[in-house]
């Protein structure tokens, strides 16, 4: 029962994080002038972008089958995904004191989403 209300707020989260990423167009075009990369590989929103992917890539899963191929792997992988030992991430989040209030809010969800995973997978291992 509980893995069906945790399914549930996944495939809203998911909706919440599209309806976001529709309304924070303009911020990204600031972020991508104001947050150019500085010897970094990715830029900050690829590496919001590769971040997105993945939890996306999980989540469909769990929408269309109700779990996830390889679970132990993705547990393992959703505990070492730490999205603000991301550097750049954990950089703009702490350091754009007042701005970017949406794209923040986006890397909160996305942070939540990849911990009701992480839980999903664990009661589902049990």
């Amino acid at each position: 029962m509980k893995t069906a209300v945790i399914c549930k707020n996944i495939l809203q989260l998911l909706s919440q994080l599209n309806n976001i990423y529709q309304n924070a167009s303009s911020e990204r075009q600031e972020i991508i002038i104001e947050f150019s990369p500085e010897d970094e590989e990715f830029s900050l929103l690829e590496e919001i972008e590769l971040l997105t992917v993945n939890l996306r890539g999980y989540a469909s899963q769990i929408q269309s089958t109700g779990q996830i191929t390889n679970k132990a792997q993705a547990i393992s992988h959703l505990q070492n995904m730490r999205i603000f030992n991301v550097a750049q991430i954990a950089r703009f989040y702490f350091n754009s004191n007042g701005k970017y209030e949406q794209t923040k809010n986006y890397i909160r969800i996305l942070d939540y989403l990849r911990l009701l995973m992480l839980e999903y997978l664990q009661l589902q291992k049990n």
